[in-house]
């Protein structure tokens, strides 16, 4: 389930030294990354806690359930990029 909800989080997170154009700013790959630090940050997108506009408007299309599952799958994805 977390792979198809995931999918489009690859656009930005799973392209390798990927910077978005404006503003600037590194977007980080985040495949391996600890499940509960991806949940905890997708819930602050979510409820406007950790501001970020992009971000905030996709979380907030994500019930509790699908947080679970993308942090799921992307944890899984292998080691962390630096």
């Amino acid at each position: 389930a977390g792979a198809e909800k995931a999918y489009t989080c690859l656009g930005c997170h799973g392209v390798q030294h990927y910077v978005n154009v404006y503003p600037t700013y590194h977007v980080p790959r985040i495949a391996g990354q600890n499940a509960e630090y991806l949940v905890a940050a997708l819930q602050a997108y979510k409820n406007g806690t950790r501001k970020h506009q992009t971000m905030q408007a996709n979380a907030s299309l994500l019930s509790d359930q699908d947080i679970e599952d993308v942090a799921a799958w992307f944890a899984a994805q292998g080691q962390p990029s630096p």
